[in-house]
């Protein structure tokens, strides 16, 4: 995979994504998928997150985050991609905003 083949997407999801180990579903579906960056709790409900990795691997995180796990129910998801910044060496769950 050269450089140019690395994009970022900045997802903010609403719904019951509290107590419902959101997080952790994303973090796990983001490191199946050998993306980086980092996931968090904004608010009750609504989790933020920043993933960079291959454009076709970061549409199916997209969707994964969409699904989110099996307790959770997703009302929203805002996806917006952004400059790749190559900062993250890793994906982490940060902590609530």
């Amino acid at each position: 995979m050269s450089e140019s083949d690395i994009s970022r997407v900045h997802i903010w999801v609403r719904g019951r994504v509290q107590g419902v180990g959101f997080r952790a579903f994303v973090q796990q579906s983001a490191n199946q998928l050998g993306l980086t960056g980092w996931v968090r709790n904004v608010g009750w409900d609504q989790v933020e997150t920043i993933a960079e990795g291959d454009k076709t691997v970061l549409e199916k995180f997209i969707e994964a985050v969409r699904t989110g796990p099996r307790a959770s129910h997703v009302e929203d998801a805002r996806v917006e991609w952004e400059p790749v910044t190559g900062e993250f060496d890793s994906f982490q769950v940060r902590s609530s905003r």
